[in-house]
């Protein structure tokens, strides 16, 4: 058995589109990002490499190369999952928390959940995602960013 431990913030902006977990969510400003700017999806695909000792999005999915420009960050993590699967190791489970002090995201946190699994060939009872406001402290709780955090556990396949 392998833990990671993946987190991601960015930078939000009014007029751009906002994803979470594969599920874009309405809301006025979203994400200033090479990709989509899934924070959900990169979080976990951060704790996904790093648990395999495989470095991290980054080095994957670098942002000075232009195919990843607008990337769907759900291809990105079953990308990812085929790296694991290249070396004998596989997803067992996801716990991810999001930090976003709005929109409230508890009508679409099952959604996520979904596409996650399906990603990773989970059943959806391996995949949790919490949803988190930062009580209006710091530029999370101004609704000038959103983070997300996660923690992956690998085995081998």
């Amino acid at each position: 058995m392998r833990i990671g431990i993946g987190s991601d913030l960015h930078r939000l902006e009014a007029g751009r589109r906002l994803v979470l977990g594969g599920v874009e969510v309405d809301d006025a400003c979203g994400p200033v990002a090479h990709s989509d700017g899934d924070a959900l999806l990169h979080a976990i695909i951060d704790a996904m490499l790093g648990a395999a000792g495989l470095g991290d999005i980054g080095d994957h999915f670098p942002d000075s190369d232009p195919q990843y420009r607008g990337a769907d960050s759900r291809r990105l993590l079953r990308t990812a999952a085929g790296l694991l699967a290249d070396r004998g190791l596989r997803v067992t489970q996801v716990d991810a928390t999001v930090l976003l002090e709005r929109p409230k995201l508890g009508p679409h946190k099952q959604s996520m959940r979904e596409h996650i699994a399906a990603d990773l060939d989970l059943p959806a009872g391996a995949v949790n995602v919490k949803a988190k406001t930062n009580e209006g402290l710091g530029p999370i709780g101004r609704g000038e960013a959103v983070a997300a955090e996660a923690v992956v556990l690998l085995a081998e396949a």
